[in-house]
């Protein structure tokens, strides 16, 4: 008996040699098949005779087979087949390219629909059916088709695994499946306008028509969605059962410290400052998301917090995802807070470091910071993920800062909870904006803090696309600013360029600005009588530390790098940010560049160069140089490019419909509301054992580090 559960190997009818192509695609059940969900659909449902044909159009027909025959061409590497279609209104000529077991299945005089594209012959006019899918029919009999004469999915595929042979699979897999129970009670699913699943699975595959598929795949999309908001519901609720260390609010502390600050705090620094200080004195672990513009002054924030912990004995850990940003973080809390006496160290892979205030530092070795840690001697320790190595004890960690990591993973902080023998207070940083729908799915188990402004006296930057025919002016520019006393960076979206070119792909990317190459060219032909200098990702810990401790000094007039600076370089004497191959960017990491820039009393500038000039190119771009603020842009750059491209590589985990349904509110507000019910009325969902059941597999399935 097929279950969803059963491996396809135990499948009778699936030939052995495409499980391991199956597996490539992540398939090994029944059930990751037939969740294996279209990514698109072609129209082959109206079927035509050859005399209604028209050049572009996507088509079935059904034909005879007149005759076919097999040829190499004249490039060796291609076999060519050519067959004569006939129905009751004429003829038409269909080829195959490296397919030569067509000859044999597609003989003379067999009837088969064939689906695809007809093409017109550059030279003659004549019209072809390009490569089109055929399926054998009988005059005489009724056949269910699955690749033609139908709406016709197309699948993610790998190599030796067409759409084709997807369909071939999951046809007959369909209609020997049991009947699966429900998840949604009838009310849910009216409510929704969705069908119910058996119904929904039939139709994802091989709907009726349009509509039908996409009921189907909004049924899907709300089911993700709402084990999605279920997930951080539950994490929300079992964060709140566990305690942490209360930390009172000290007001003359506080008071004290901001009026020692070499600025004045926006409105918002303070209503986001008062909303983490109220988190931190309850006993129960504060899981809040601080966000603002680059530049806001979220860093200044949660060093007040990191302050009011150690100030009552507690230890605080700022984590940052580069080891330039710990450093960064490291340097700006000994200016903010200069008569810090406790000691506030830098652990990284790379750089083990004390400062005791007034201006006194040394250099000590791993072993005895890390004894330092342990007793507690040491009360605000900022690094990289070196924090969460086994060997980093704590003796009473209250509170964990996580720069530009939203979804600070379990097992993380399991690890830190474990260093410090207790769950410590949560507060994430973030100067990518994250827009509403993507904030409430992903992650509704925090808490938001908003800083909406820039501090006083900060002047706009300003943001220009450059034309390729401009860029002598710009070098002009950049070479006046420098004159003047200014810096600037020169962003390039590779280290180096590929080896030689293969495939077009690489013949594309050989085409874009590599850091190394420009830093060549720059220091040699363009400013040879400038400082320029680079900085990548391949370069050791030491060696990024100098170059960017040289560019702080102003001991660099230009730096050549790729992302690597996008996050928490501070250089207020830098005031141009000129970006190569800008289309490569998202629009939110366009932002951050732009905010590297900006920081001091200066005018500052931002420099788009794009290879491309396509007009999405040139939407993008004119987005961000519109933009008001990061948030207006994020979610046109969520609207672009879709969630999947937003979040990066790190979230390939999640449903792709789910992903795909974040950008429709309304779907995500259900799914919000339905989840809150659920719960509300089955907190523990002991009477929905269906559901628990699958929200377990969900959960396993969906990777939240």
């Amino acid at each position: 008996m097929v279950e969803l559960h059963t491996p396809l190997s135990r499948i009778d009818g699936i030939q052995t040699r495409f499980l391991p192509k199956l597996k490539k695609l992540g398939i090994e059940t029944v059930r990751d098949l037939l969740w294996h969900f279209p990514v698109r659909y072609e129209d082959f449902s109206h079927v035509f005779t050859i005399e209604e044909l028209n050049p572009g159009e996507e088509v079935t027909i059904t034909a005879t087979v007149e005759s076919i025959k097999s040829r190499n061409t004249w490039r060796r590497s291609l076999f060519l087949v050519e067959a004569e279609l006939s129905d009751h209104t004429g003829t038409i000529r269909a080829t195959w390219f490296n397919q030569p077991y067509i000859k044999n299945v597609l003989q003379p005089g067999r009837m088969a629909n064939f689906a695809g594209k007809v093409v017109a012959s550059k030279k003659s006019g004549e019209l072809y059916l390009s490569n089109p899918t055929y399926e054998l029919v009988s005059a005489h009999a009724h056949h269910e088709t699955k690749h033609t004469a139908r709406i016709v999915p197309v699948y993610s595929e790998t190599r030796g695994l067409t759409s084709k042979g997807i369909r071939y699979l999951i046809q007959p897999i369909l209609k020997r499946l049991p009947h699966i129970p429900e998840l949604f009670p009838e009310a849910v699913l009216r409510a929704q306008h969705i069908p119910e699943i058996n119904e929904a699975l039939a139709n994802i595959h091989f709907p009726e028509n349009i509509d039908d598929a996409l009921a189907a795949r909004r049924r899907f999309a709300f089911e993700d969605l709402f084990f999605l908001q279920l997930t951080t519901a539950l994490q929300r609720r079992t964060l709140a059962a566990k305690t942490a260390p209360s930390i009172p609010t000290d007001i003359p502390l506080i008071k004290s410290l901001i009026e020692a600050l070499p600025f004045a705090l926006t409105e918002s620094q303070k209503r986001s400052l008062w909303e983490i200080l109220k988190d931190l004195a309850r006993p129960h672990p504060m899981n809040r998301i601080l966000q603002g513009d680059v530049g806001s002054g979220k860093t200044v924030i949660a060093g007040l917090a990191a302050y009011a912990a150690a100030a009552h004995g507690h230890q605080a850990a700022f984590m940052a995802p580069t080891e330039i940003l710990a450093r960064q973080h490291y340097l700006t809390f000994n200016k903010l807070f200069p008569n810090y006496e406790h000691g506030v160290a830098l652990l990284t892979a790379g750089e083990t470091r004390i400062s005791y205030g007034n201006g006194l530092e040394s250099i000590i070795a791993k072993p005895s910071l890390l004894k330092e840690i342990t007793s507690g001697k040491i009360r605000i320790v900022v690094g990289t993920h070196a924090l969460i190595q086994k060997s980093v004890a704590f003796r009473s960690l209250a509170l964990v800062v996580v720069d530009e990591q939203h979804r600070f993973g379990v097992r993380q902080r399991a690890a830190l909870e474990e260093a410090g023998g207790s769950t410590p207070h949560f507060l994430s940083m973030s100067a990518t904006p994250i827009p509403r729908t993507l904030s409430l799915t992903l992650f509704g188990d925090l808490d938001l803090s908003l800083i909406t402004e820039l501090p006083k006296g900060r002047k706009p930057i300003k943001t220009r696309a450059v034309l390729p025919e401009e860029r002598v002016q710009a070098y002009q520019f950049i070479r006046d600013e420098i004159v003047s006393g200014r810096q600037a960076f020169v962003i390039c979206p590779r280290i180096e360029k590929p080896e030689e070119p293969t495939d077009r792909a690489t013949l594309i990317a050989r085409e874009v600005k590599s850091v190394k190459e420009e830093y060549a060219r720059l220091s040699r032909e363009l400013f040879p009588d400038l400082t320029v200098a680079m900085l990548h990702g391949k370069m050791s810990a030491k060696e990024k530390a100098s170059v960017m401790h040289a560019f702080q000094k102003n001991e660099t007039n230009i730096l050549v790098a790729t992302s690597v600076i996008e996050v928490g370089v501070d250089v207020p004497n830098a005031t141009i940010m000129m970006i190569e191959g800008a289309e490569r960017f998202g629009l939110a990491q366009l932002y951050q560049f732009k905010g590297r820039v900006g920081r001091g009393a200066h005018q500052s500038y931002c420099l788009l160069f794009a290879a491309s000039p396509s007009a999405a190119t040139r939407t993008r771009l004119k987005a961000i140089v519109e933009a008001r603020n990061g948030f207006e842009l994020a979610e046109m750059d969520l609207k672009l490019r879709g969630p999947g491209e937003f979040l990066g590589e790190a979230q390939t985990g999640m449903p792709d419909l789910a992903m795909k349904a974040i950008q429709n509110p309304d779907l995500v507000k259900h799914a919000h509301e339905a989840a809150r019910e659920l719960l509300n009325n089955d907190p523990t969902l002991k009477r929905n054992p269906e559901i628990r059941m699958h929200l377990e597999e969900f959960r396993k399935s969906v990777h939240w580090e």
